[in-house]
């Protein structure tokens, strides 16, 4: 399969400007292209305006060649038609700029793809592109993993930037949640075998080229049921505009065909049928650069509307480990020599937990292993063992009268018990610390120095920093948030007090899990959860938002509808403000369409019926007052409202592709502002545009 090679931040090339000439250039000539009809059927609004281009160009070339006067001079015709076809064009454009950066992208990943030679694990080599689910390789240090797969032998770290973007390496091992690797990875150390999952031309990678290029990207449901209003609106236009004919006929108006095709453009939501595509593909793009794949379409919006979010614990609001972050000393001991022999004791504990302790030494009080002994000649280290539960060290005294140091730091009842077997006392006040410890939810570990107890540390879950803050947006949102986590019910409800959740599911299994969803979307609730165990897996799959971590099993990438190509479990805030920012952006821009029609209609329905009814030649007629922006003359109104029309999509471009600004607040504050800003705006703005541009066509042109 053909790989990338590795490249730190080579996906980071989409975030390029859309007036690059890179992404620029080839979107002007696309849009050209995109004139086919075969292509503008899928925009009925936008066929219906080529449409309108056509008949307008065709009745201009009439009058041009001779074969027919009209019923207004050519250069009318020609002016209409020629604004129509760049209506179409700019229409075209806002979409093949979107596309543009997705290409971008995928032409980056492409160029570094190359084919590798994998070695198979029963001997001989294979090119990559050539291997099938079920083949086991083997991948030594410096070498590209050849496909994606799951280690199923050893334990190497990875650098996983040439996907995420991101320079620290991974760890990856078999038999684990972190066992998933993906093709064009580079092993850093030691060897691992990893047994492939992907069939031919299905990788990771190239499932990311097809998304960023937008050949895989499906219109999704409330995208298909806007482009179905905008194709009845358009419809019903038509039907008026086409039974408009016997009026102005018997009203004597003498209005032209041109006249009608324009009336009929500007009373269809072109704008926001120019735009539609482009706002669902920039929400897909944006969803890309925050390195998420969504595998599905319909996933990314229902992401804008999810009420629930279920979040694990570990990891997500905590982090990954359980940290030290207090030293409970007994009676006669201070809380620095505790902090010493702990410290001690923890520099053979390999766990996080033993390096936490280490820290909380060296931080809290400013320790040195080195100048506590521990680099003495002759000591020995004593490793945290699972039979044991225990770890320490062996520090022989300085001189024959000084005895050696047995430092012990472990399990509460471990620690005790070997207290207890060298003949020491164990006072009643360690029992009180450790289960007041247990109590708070935390884990006690208790340290002693041969026979005599010294006291407890407090190991506890440590929720991530601004994890309330991240919650009260949440909560600003609408959106309520569970706690998902294995832990017992008191520790549960620590946590969760302490980070701002508001509901928490604790002892969770992977039925308990997928009943919660089943429960939530009962009450119909849209969920979303992340996940990256094997376990997740069918809780990710009933998921509406199913966020599968990229470094998790291969299962859970399959249940889930995005993956996460960092493994950030909090990664989900983010792809829920993406997706409000897509629904909030296609909604402010067909607000602003529709609210914009409204000047058309007073710039081009005069023009049709002003002097229909006049009492006597130079008359403006009663139906003059309607005249309200006072535009120069039928055709110059018309032509203006035309001419707006069509540069109002290029400029509305920018705010499509990068949506409309999100602020975490109420339904009710989300519609108001939306309203005000592009409904007001869109009533407004054509008014003082469609003015400015009659008074240059009507008073340079003479129009």
């Amino acid at each position: 399969m053909s790989t990338v090679a590795s490249a730190p931040g080579a996906r980071r090339t989409g975030g390029a400007s859309v007036l690059s000439p890179a992404i620029l250039r080839p979107a002007l000539v696309e849009s050209v292209v995109k004139l086919d009809p075969r292509i503008q059927f899928r925009n009925p609004v936008m066929l219906v305006v080529e449409l309108g281009a056509v008949v307008t160009t065709g009745i201009w070339l009439a009058q041009a060649t001779g074969l027919s006067d009209g019923d207004q001079p050519a250069w009318f015709a020609a002016t209409v038609a020629i604004w129509l076809w760049l209506t179409v064009v700019f229409g075209n454009l806002a979409e093949a700029l979107a596309e543009g950066r997705g290409k971008a992208q995928a032409d980056a990943l492409r160029a570094m793809r190359t084919d590798t030679v994998a070695r198979l694990a029963d001997g001989g080599t294979r090119p990559a592109s050539a291997l099938r689910p079920g083949d086991r390789v083997v991948v030594d240090a410096g070498e590209t993993i050849p496909g994606d797969g799951t280690v199923v032998e050893g334990i190497a770290s990875v650098d996983e930037s040439a996907i995420t973007g991101e320079s620290a390496p991974v760890i990856r091992e078999a038999g684990g949640d972190r066992s998933a690797v993906t093709g064009g990875t580079r092993v850093l150390s030691d060897r691992i075998v990893v047994e492939i999952t992907q069939e031919p031309g299905g990788s990771f990678l190239d499932r990311m080229i097809a998304l960023v290029e937008g050949a895989a990207r499906r219109r999704t449901p409330n995208e298909v049921a806007l482009g179905i209003l905008l194709a009845g609106l358009s419809l019903v236009f038509l039907v008026v505009v086409a039974t408009l004919r016997p009026f102005v006929d018997f009203a004597g108006s003498g209005v032209s065909t041109v006249t009608l095709v324009a009336l009929l453009v500007a009373l269809i939501p072109t704008t926001i049928g120019a735009l539609l595509s482009a706002i669902g593909i920039a929400g897909m793009d944006r969803l890309v650069r925050r390195n998420v794949l969504a595998l599905s379409g319909r996933a990314v919006e229902a992401s804008g509307d999810v009420d629930v979010l279920l979040l694990d614990k570990t990891g997500t609001i905590t982090f990954g480990n359980r940290r030290a972050t207090a030293f409970l000393p007994v009676a006669g001991v201070t809380e620095r020599e505790l902090a010493e022999a702990a410290m001690l004791a923890s520099l053979a504990d390999g766990t996080p937990e033993g390096r936490s302790v280490v820290d909380l030494a060296r931080d809290g009080h400013g320790l040195d292993p080195s100048a506590a002994g521990a680099q003495r000649a002759g000591v020995e280290a004593i490793p945290f063992t699972a039979e044991t539960r225990m770890s320490g060290v062996d520090l022989p005294g300085t001189g024959p009268d000084e005895p050696t140091r047995e430092l012990r730091k472990g399990a509460g009842d471990a620690v005790v018990a070997r207290v207890g077997d060298l003949g020491g006392t164990v006072p009643d006040e360690l029992r009180r610390l450790l289960d007041g410890v247990a109590q708070e939810g935390g884990t006690p570990l208790a340290v002693a120095d041969g026979a005599r107890v010294l006291g407890v540390v407090h190991l506890k879950d440590v929720v991530k920093p601004g994890m309330r803050e991240r919650f009260d947006r949440l909560r600003a949102m609408g959106i309520r948030t569970i706690m998902v986590t294995g832990d017992n019910r008191i520790t549960a409800a620590r946590i969760a007090e302490e980070a701002g959740v508001d509901d928490v599911l604790a002892e969770a299994t992977p039925e308990r899990k997928l009943e919660l969803i089943r429960e939530q979307q009962r009450g119909g609730r849209l969920v979303a959860m992340t996940g990256d165990g094997t376990n997740d897996a069918p809780a990710l799959a009933q998921a509406d938002v199913g966020v599968a971590m990229s470094s998790g099993t291969q299962a859970a990438r399959e249940a889930g509808n995005m993956v996460d190509l960092d493994s950030d479990p909090t990664k989900l805030i983010e792809i829920v403000e993406v997706g409000k920012q897509l629904l909030i952006t296609r909604g402010a821009l067909t607000t602003f369409s529709i609210a914009n029609d409204v000047a058309k209609y007073f710039a081009i329905l005069p023009a049709i019926f002003a002097t229909a009814w006049a009492t006597r030649p130079g008359d403006d007629g009663p139906l003059a007052s309607l005249n309200v922006m006072d535009l120069g003359t039928p055709s110059s109104a018309i032509v203006s409202a035309i001419v707006f029309n069509a540069i109002v999509i290029p400029l509305l471009v920018p705010i499509a592709l990068r949506g409309v600004a999100y602020r975490p607040v109420g339904a009710t504050a989300l519609l108001r502002r939306n309203l005000l800003v592009y409904g007001l705006g869109g009533l407004i703005a054509p008014f003082i545009g469609i003015k400015l541009i009659d008074l240059v066509v009507h008073g340079v042109l003479g129009a």
